[in-house]
């Protein structure tokens, strides 16, 4: 192979992840950023300065002049986005938590199966995947309502005499998030426990330690690298997760999505809710670049 077509084609591999991320993340960012600067006007589209890059390079400049920081600063005064901020963190928190307590024994259960069952476990994992989102939400209504699925069988047992209020609860949200997102958390522990050397353990209860003491200093530390990438594959969508709560959890929701919904389409305050969704994603990246950082140094330390 010529090496100037070899050069090229090493190019084109690596420029390629960066020419999606440029299109598909960089630019919409920067379209929403330019949004966040401007201010609310009565039009098409519903904010001012738009740059028109027919007037050339002296449109651009004037309407640069025009730019202003004041959206972020309603943002930080306004102490309704402060809450939905804290309790989209809160939801997302929990949720994750809870994902992680459920989902850490269903990857644990897998990883010990039998080889040859395995893969089985892993489809009946991603199966609901093959089902709309939203129709999954829909489902939930219908088992969590007064009337639904879930009260009559409890009913039917005896557990209850009366309905459970639970759709339009935060406990219907936490249902919600948790079923929705538990996948994600499930195949990044059961790829950290699958390929985990069983023999350690062995050797640990040789040692004289307990089943349960053998987990907590054997297991669960190997296993941690899944635990980080579960945890943030949940974390990080649950903060700006939208139907879940707009359909589980009833009109007094306060989250982060919500909001973002209302001044898009209901106020029409595209500036303010370009400035909310800057602030959200900066939000989120702290938690990516740490995920980063614990694959790089479990990646060195593997090497």
């Amino acid at each position: 192979m010529p090496r100037r077509f070899s050069f090229s084609l090493r190019w084109l591999v690596i420029g390629a992840p960066y020419l999606w991320l440029l299109v598909l993340f960089l630019a919409p960012f920067l379209i929403v950023f330019k949004i966040s600067l401007s201010q609310t006007a009565n039009a098409m589209p519903p904010y001012f300065p738009t740059v028109d890059l027919a007037e050339g390079w002296s449109g651009l400049v004037e309407a640069f002049r025009e730019f202003s920081f004041d959206n972020y600063f309603w943002v930080f005064d306004d102490p309704l986005y402060i809450k939905s901020y804290l309790s989209s963190l809160k939801f997302a928190a929990i949720s994750t938590l809870l994902t992680l307590l459920i989902g850490y024994p269903i990857a644990y259960g897998m990883a010990r199966a039998p080889e040859n069952m395995r893969s089985y476990l892993v489809m009946l994992v991603i199966l609901p995947f093959w089902t709309s989102f939203l129709i999954r939400i829909y489902a939930w209504i219908a088992i969590l309502k007064p009337e639904g699925l879930l009260n009559q069988f409890l009913m039917w047992l005896g557990v209850i005499n009366q309905p459970l209020i639970i759709l339009n609860t935060d406990w219907a949200i936490y249902i919600g998030i948790v079923y929705s997102y538990l996948p994600f958390m499930v195949l990044p522990l059961y790829a950290a426990l699958e390929k985990m050397d069983h023999s350690l353990i062995e050797a640990a209860q040789d040692l004289g330690c307990t089943p349960t003491k053998a987990f907590w200093t054997v297991t669960f530390p190997l296993s941690l690298p899944g635990v980080v990438a579960g945890s943030m594959l949940v974390f990080i969508p649950a903060v700006g997760e939208f139907v879940v709560p707009d359909l589980l959890g009833g009109s007094d929701t306060l989250m982060i999505g919500k909001t973002l919904w209302t001044e898009f389409f209901a106020n029409r305050d595209w500036p303010v809710a370009s400035a909310v969704a800057i602030l959200l994603l900066l939000i989120l990246v702290l938690p990516i670049v740490y995920f980063q950082r614990v694959q790089a140094r479990t990646r060195e330390s593997e090497v």
